[in-house]
């Protein structure tokens, strides 16, 4: 089965393609090409791709602010879901954000990705409650 590797800025045309076909994945203009670019080199080595035959079947980006890992955009092409491509890619970002020093991690879950919130579920995370998410367009 397929290879585990690096994401590099000469993924980026191929992933933009394969995260418009995952549903529950909501892409703006935080994943233009510049924007994926500065967080690639931001968190060197922590965003990969998995890949089969050529093809991108699935994608994390994963980062830290120093203090929390937080994974962006976990996606497997529709076509390549229940094969554990998705748990090897957050295995993967999680071992570098231990070995970073970082011992807790953070992902946003859209509220109606249902498969989303299933799969979060399964491999063990908790949905947090007591607080929300602000944010607000920087001009």
């Amino acid at each position: 089965m397929g290879t585990l590797r690096e994401m590099t800025m000469s993924d980026y045309d191929q992933v933009i393609e394969m995260w418009k076909s995952v549903e529950g994945l909501a892409i703006s203009q935080a994943d233009s090409r510049e924007n994926i670019g500065r967080y690639l080199v931001r968190n060197p080595g922590m965003s990969y791709i998995f890949e089969e035959g050529g093809v991108i079947a699935g994608t994390i980006l994963c980062g830290h602010d120093g203090r929390r890992g937080f994974i962006h955009h976990l996606a497997v092409h529709p076509g390549y879901r229940k094969l554990k491509i998705g748990r090897q890619l957050v295995e993967a970002g999680l071992d570098k954000l231990h070995g970073e020093g970082i011992d807790k991690c953070h992902i946003f879950v859209i509220d109606d990705n249902e498969a989303g919130h299933r799969f979060w579920t399964a491999e063990g995370w908790e949905k947090r409650s007591g607080f929300g998410v602000y944010s607000k367009n920087i001009h």
